[in-house]
């Protein structure tokens, strides 16, 4: 499968799954921000959400990379959990630390289920990706 495809699988896991997550919180209280923001983004000033997504493709390319050899459960299992670490860590060793954003154990578990999430999202669109070809 080629990286284009891969990339897109990222890119389209953020806009739905990732997301579509946060809808779901802040439509129950738990988020305070609705998702989709649109705010432009230091330093291009693009919106914030193609910023995002444009992030969550070149994860899609990298978390294949470590998940691809793997099959049924083992494959979703790893997709959640891998991901929810991985980009979790990202976010709260380098992205926080640059935008003062302080990391506690209720922020980090939240984003392991949101990359956990998004994890899923970006393996079932590469397997929907892998039936078309």
């Amino acid at each position: 499968m080629n990286y284009l495809k891969q990339f897109l699988a990222g890119f389209l896991s953020t806009l739905i799954f990732h997301q579509g997550i946060i809808v779901i919180g802040y439509i129950l209280g738990i988020f305070p921000n609705f998702p989709y923001n649109i705010a432009p983004t230091e330093p291009f000033g693009i919106p914030s959400i193609v910023s995002i997504s444009l992030f969550g493709g070149g994860w899609g390319v990298i978390i294949w990379y470590f998940v691809k050899q793997f099959k049924g459960t083992t494959l979703w299992v790893l997709s959640f959990v891998l991901s929810g670490l991985l980009l979790t860590m990202f976010f709260s060793i380098i992205i926080a630390p640059l935008k003062g954003i302080d990391i506690n154990i209720a922020r980090f578990l939240t984003g392991f289920i949101l990359n956990g999430t998004w994890g899923i999202g970006n393996t079932l669109f590469i397997r929907l990706f892998k039936s078309n070809d």
